[in-house]
């Protein structure tokens, strides 16, 4: 279907939009292609012009043997050069950008007071509400107006507000009450507080920022009303996947009903519970969840069943209503669109009686929707949906052929997940760090339960649309495959060692394994030793993180707001220092520390630093074993530590004790002692002194100084309200301030002493090995993107 050159052509705008991410950028494809051409040149032969009176029909022209002897052109590979090279600069002139006018700009700077400013924000919603983990209401907003109300008291008379202009779309989050009702192209006003969202914090963590910046948003809304302007419903396709998902959770119920809609339509589409969510993705049956190939291929193979008596020309325009209808319910999605034109592909195949090269129609597919959004590259979704078939479409066929001793239904039960496995694992190391460690197995289990449940889906959905009653008959007929599949799931998700994190590779890594998958399936010689190649793509991924983990020696001190959470990586052994308030050891702690490759907490310390119970202990159980468990009690009545938490620890059959105030805990590579109940934690780590001061008053400071009660760290953590008096008081070397900001003069006057000041509100993570100093997160990744 794509000819020699074009794939030449096609690939090269591909690299050049990959290589954005290298200094230089395609300016590297560039001579590459001219250098392509050269060599190309020496060896190049036209074909022969046969003539009746010569001879050269009756034998063939010798050429001098050259590697790069071809039929094609040096110009293709100019072409394929220049192309890669205006490719990287596509893609930066598509980067979102702010324009004068819009939304992010009208955002207040923040103040000393920390004083809210509402507004109020007109526009017309452009995506589907759905319930975030918070249980807030979150939709997107593209904005035509917003009112600055300078007098709350007065807004509801319209008094003291400013109307403006302004354009942009918004990251909208209410009250789950205030969503209800609401649908996309409804034309609405809320009033809230804007805000920028932040980016990460932390090694690991989710930058959300980055997220929204793809979306080509850059501001958010805390929303507190919503005022309808336009109470007219007007027709749009999520009244038909509204109708759908209400028809099949109807009688199936949550979460059955809602599992049934995502294999349909897809997660993105339908409002799946989260613990659904995250069970399907820890346990690497994400894939199951999301809208792409395999929907269209049982949507095109029933429609072609179905007409197989018809014309062609019937045929081919059913199926493409049918696809055009599925994109549409949908969403525009990377991965559904992926699909849906390679199966325009396959259907303009049939109706000229061409067989179509999958291959071709995949690089094809994957190209045009490059030059729709060159931003997707990046996406994760679109690399793993690309990856994945492409796996798929080279890979299963070698495994099957290897395979031939089983029956075929057999072999390919196994060969599709694996494929798809050896082609999408790298990114995900990459991305994650994680290997679902039982993935491969529960995939080929669940096969045919996820067949079962997306054929009768559809089915269903079909049915729901022209008589909803009938839609929900069918659906309930798929409760006990789909309680089959929830249940496997959770076992599988139980086991130990399920999500086994070996720490996220370096890019270099992820290059090198691709280029050995890529040998492994062009070249012969390594077709025949795949089991050397996967030694070498297995070695490149446990060697290097075996001899990190061995020699590492490093303290990270994480940004989690009013508490001190700290991390001990100690040749191996790693020690856990606090937790956080609730969400800390989901979205702070564990990504972290999967990201580092940890797999188990030698030792956890909590102290009651928050003076509260809302700690994330019990978060971080969930994830990782923890064998030592200490727990500082602070009086009798109020213990970090509950029940929950000891019941799990008993099951991981780790070892928990509380301690009074003063014990000692002795880890080896760190000493850890409460002095006093306010807290104040006394460390000794790697041969550093640490000090850490939770909630302490300026007059109680200097009571303490004046008995002679605090020792001098070289590292103090402190809150910002008592960072000035614990400086000038202590003299560290290092001070670290969490849970608010510290005015400029005060900031000035800290500046002056040898005290080297660093605030995790502005600067994250703070991280020091004994090679180095201590760094912040954010300006070591600014620094990064700056060398970029």
């Amino acid at each position: 279907m794509i000819q020699t050159s074009g794939v030449i052509i096609c690939l090269a705008y591909i690299l050049g939009l990959l290589f954005t991410v290298v200094p230089g950028g395609g300016v590297w494809i560039l001579p590459l292609g001219i250098l392509s051409a050269v060599l190309s040149r020496k060896g190049y032969t036209k074909p022969p012009i046969v003539s009746q009176t010569s001879e050269i029909s009756q034998s063939r022209v010798k050429v001098t043997p050259n590697i790069w002897k071809s039929n094609i052109q040096p110009r293709v590979w100019l072409i394929a050069g220049l192309v890669g090279l205006l490719a990287s600069f596509y893609l930066q002139w598509r980067v979102p950008a702010p324009d004068a006018n819009d939304i992010s700009q009208f955002v207040p700077p923040m103040n000393s007071n920390n004083q809210e400013q509402l507004v109020i924000v007109r526009g017309e919603i452009s995506s589907s509400p759905r319930v975030t983990r918070s249980q807030r209401g979150q939709f997107s907003l593209d904005v035509s107006q917003v009112d600055q109300v300078k007098n709350p008291v007065k807004k509801e008379k319209g008094e003291e507000n400013t109307q403006k202009g302004a354009t942009g779309k918004l990251y909208v989050t209410v009250p789950l009450l205030q969503v209800t009702g609401l649908h996309s192209g409804q034309q609405i006003e809320v009033t809230g507080v804007l805000y920028k969202p932040k980016a990460a914090s932390n090694p690991g963590a989710f930058d959300f920022q980055k997220f929204l910046k793809q979306e080509g948003t850059f501001a958010g809304l805390m929303g507190r009303q919503i005022n309808i302007l336009d109470e007219d419903r007007q027709w749009g396709w999520w009244q038909i996947r509204d109708r759908i998902v209400r028809s099949q959770v109807r009688w199936l119920d949550v979460p059955e009903g809602p599992l049934v809609s995502a294999m349909v339509l897809g997660s993105k589409a339908v409002d799946l519970p989260y613990d659904i969510r995250d069970l399907f993705v820890q346990a690497g049956l994400a894939h199951a969840l999301a809208a792409s190939g395999f929907q269209t291929s049982l949507i095109l193979s029933v429609i072609l069943q179905l007409t197989k008596r018809a014309k062609k020309a019937t045929q081919v325009t059913l199926s493409s209503l049918a696809l055009i209808t599925f994109l549409c319910l949908t969403g525009v999605q990377p991965s559904v669109l992926r699909a849906v034109i390679m199966g325009f592909a396959a259907l303009v195949g049939l109706a000229l009686n061409r067989k179509v090269k999958q291959l071709g129609s995949l690089l094809l597919a994957a190209t045009l929707l490059l030059i729709f959004n060159p931003l997707w590259i990046w996406d994760l979704g679109f690399q793993l949906s690309f990856l994945a078939t492409l796996g798929l479409v080279v890979t299963v066929p070698a495994i099957i052929s290897r395979l031939d001793w089983l029956p075929s239904a057999i072999a390919a039960l196994i060969a599709v997940p694996l494929a798809a496995t050896i082609w999408t694992l790298p990114v995900q190391l990459f991305v994650f760090g994680v290997v679902p460690a039982y993935s491969l197995l529960l995939n080929i289990i669940t096969t045919p339960l996820i067949s079962i449940l997306s054929i009768g889906g559809i089915i269903s959905a079909i049915a729901g649309l022209m008589f909803p009653e009938a839609g929900s008959v069918l659906a309930s007929l798929l409760h006990y495959p789909t309680l089959w599949l929830i249940e496997l799931v959770k076992v599988f998700s139980q086991l130990p060692g399920n999500s086994l994190a070996v720490g996220s590779i370096s890019i270099w890594q992820l290059l090198i394994i691709y280029i050995v998958i890529l040998l492994v399936w062009l070249v012969r010689w390594w077709q025949q030793r795949w089991w050397f190649a996967s030694l070498i793509a297995f070695g490149l991924v446990i060697v290097p993180a075996w001899h990190s983990t061995s020699t590492l020696m490093r303290i990270t001190l994480l940004e989690a707001k009013a508490e001190p959470v700290l991390v001990i990586q100690d040749k191996g052994k790693v020690t856990v220092i606090n937790s956080g308030d609730e969400g800390t050891g989901r979205f702070t702690i564990i990504p972290f520390l999967k990201q580092q490759g940890v797999n188990r907490i030698d030792w956890a310390i909590a102290t009651d630093f928050q003076g509260n119970d809302n700690d994330a202990w019990l978060e971080v159980l969930q994830q990782l074993p923890i064998k030592n468990f200490y727990a500082y009690a602070i009086n009798k009545e109020k213990t970090i530590t509950n029940q929950v938490i000891q019941q799990e620890l008993q099951k991981q059959k780790g070892i928990h004790q509380i301690l009074p105030i003063g014990q000692t805990i002795n880890t080896g590579s760190i000493i850890a002692q409460l002095i006093n109940e306010q807290p104040i934690l006394q460390l000794q780590i790697l041969g550093q002194s640490w000090l850490l001061v939770g909630d302490v008053k300026s007059q109680e400071v200097q009571r303490i100084m004046k008995a002679g009660g605090w020792p001098n760290p070289q590292v103090l953590w402190c809150r910002s309200e008592s960072l000035q008096d614990l400086v000038t008081a202590l003299k560290p070397q290092v001070a670290i301030a969490s849970a608010g900001d510290v005015d400029s003069k005060t900031l000035a006057e800290l500046n002056k002493t040898s005290t080297k000041i660093f605030l995790t509100a502005q600067d994250g993570a703070i991280q020091w090995t004994p090679q180095g100093e201590f760094e912040s997160f954010i300006q070591v990744e600014e620094n990064k993107s700056s060398a970029i």
